[in-house]
């Protein structure tokens, strides 16, 4: 199949590759502006590498987007990360349509940040969506779903990158072939089911000790490796890691307020909410590296209140 490939970063790349080792022609790709002073794109330096024409529009709701796209008469249009706004005028330009991929089994998790708000909310499952785009965010007819489970101990980083990246690739491939056939069935979701949630920036990722064990586990689980979850521990603002739940099952396990730190380890450091204590092992401290709890503790000499 002849394909217009819209993305970025290293998914946008793994697609790409994906497409091209099967033997599929990509017809152009688009991708993001990268910004003065930032890293290059790695799907724009793959796709250079492989000579194919590159389009870098500040906006694909432009007319000059259109026309390029028109220009590349590709069966079909694939959407592999995209952060702008791609209007229909310019999706539905390719024979088949476009196809899109969201790292939630919509409709839940709409948005920027639905691999994060599961693992907040504790969920124990999730998954990957290929949709059809429309000018709703997020809220365009089903193509494919798979999904996965969400482990009682596992991280943003390794849902991502262990589950749903490779999914996500795997099902873009299968669903382009599924529409390129026309054997596929598309399905409308269903509103009353869905939810929209906005990006885990700063104020989100702020640690409540006061909050249930639970809620502050899966918070930082959520927010590792990024934005990671922070607090302020002494009088330094720091993003927490690497951690462990330990439930307190009775009062005499209780040692001190939510939010103190409750004792240390020979790895890390013990701080309380309500229902037990959080172990950190790493962290990061404001303006440092990322390090060692203990070594931390040890730098800061840090006690457990109390003592």
């Amino acid at each position: 199949m002849k394909i217009a490939f819209i993305g970025q970063q290293e998914f946008g790349k793994a697609v790409l590759d994906a497409f091209l080792a099967r033997g599929d022609e990509v017809a152009g790709v688009f991708c993001v502006p990268e910004k003065a002073g930032a890293k290059p794109d790695p799907l724009r330096v793959a796709a250079q590498a492989a000579h194919l024409p590159v389009f870098q529009f500040s906006s694909l709701k432009s007319s000059y987007a259109e026309q390029a796209m028109r220009d590349l008469k590709a069966d079909i249009g694939v959407m592999a990360y995209v952060v702008q706004f791609a209007p229909q005028a310019f999706v539905n330009i390719p024979r088949w349509g476009t196809i899109q991929f969201h790292p939630s089994l919509l409709p839940r998790h709409r948005g920027p940040s639905s691999i994060s708000w599961p693992i907040a909310l504790g969920e124990t499952t999730t998954g990957i969506s290929i949709f059809r785009p429309t000018d709703g965010l997020d809220e365009g007819p089903l193509v494919l779903q798979k999904s996965c489970t969400i482990g009682p101990d596992e991280t943003l980083g390794e849902l991502y990158f262990n589950k749903l990246f490779p999914m996500g690739v795997a099902a873009l491939l299968e669903a382009a072939d599924l529409v390129t056939a026309d054997s596929h069935a598309e399905q409308a979701q269903d509103d009353s089911l869905a939810s929209y949630e906005g990006w885990y920036h700063e104020e989100e990722s702020r640690i409540n000790w006061a909050n249930h064990v639970d809620q502050v586990y899966n918070l930082i689980r959520a927010c590792n490796p990024a934005p990671g979850a922070w607090t302020v521990l002494g009088d330094t603002r720091v993003w927490l890691y690497d951690c462990r739940k330990h439930p307190v099952y009775g009062f005499a396990g209780v040692r001190g307020k939510p939010g103190a730190i409750a004792g240390l380890t020979e790895t890390g450091l013990l701080i309380n909410s309500h229902g037990g204590q959080i172990e950190v092992l790493k962290l990061r401290h404001e303006g440092g590296p990322k390090m060692n709890a203990a070594e931390f503790v040890r730098e800061r000499k840090l006690l457990p209140s109390g003592m």
